[in-house]
């Protein structure tokens, strides 16, 4: 199961630049701070809530190429949640993000905070894409926690896709308002073919 997980999208390079990084600051290369490293996890749970709400469940744009993004990003992930090579970040996607945020961390925080901070952004992803993964595999997690956020995130994608927006935890859908209660939520006509 875990070595499938590294055989998808962005995964087993994710954890490579996550173990370099650690090398690096194993030599001295860098202060490892774990202010920063908690900061980089929580930059991208607020950057996952963010994304799967506002960009991957935004109504088709009007531009072609960004159509095609989106559907590959996001909406024929809704259409058949059981494919693999849809569920995993791309590194095409990946990348160019980890860049910019960089190059952010840096101008507003300087150089030392980079690495640090990267290394809790990415540790952060692939808590994500291991939940996210967990969730759309037939495997029964161990634990109550991980039962339950596996039913959390299919009713995002079997009962309603307004709502149930945190893959890897709900606890900003608390704060927004989009928990996904399905005493609450109804089933969707749409949760399957987002938009269409």
């Amino acid at each position: 199961m875990a070595l499938d997980f590294f055989r998808h999208g962005a995964t087993a390079a994710l954890a490579l630049a996550v173990l370099a990084l650690l090398i690096v600051w194993a030599f001295g290369g860098y202060e490892m701070r774990i202010g920063y490293v908690a900061l980089g996890a929580v930059l991208f749970y607020l950057s996952e809530y963010g994304m799967h709400r506002f960009a991957f469940h935004a109504p088709p744009a009007p531009w072609a190429f960004m159509r095609k993004l989106q559907r590959r990003l996001h909406y024929d992930h809704h259409v058949d949640p059981r494919r693999l090579d849809l569920l995993f970040l791309p590194l095409w996607f990946l990348v160019p993000n980890l860049a910019v945020t960089a190059a952010l961390i840096r101008a507003i925080l300087g150089a030392g905070a980079v690495a640090p901070t990267l290394v809790g952004v990415m540790l952060a992803i692939l808590h994500y894409e291991w939940v996210h993964y967990v969730a759309h595999i037939p495997y029964e997690p161990r634990t109550a926690w991980g039962r339950w956020i596996k039913q959390y995130h299919l009713r995002h994608h079997y009962l309603t896709e307004k709502a149930g927006f945190g893959v890897s935890n709900p606890s900003l859908d608390l704060i927004f308002g989009t928990y996904l209660d399905p005493s609450r939520n109804e089933k969707s006509a749409t949760v399957r073919k987002l938009h269409s």
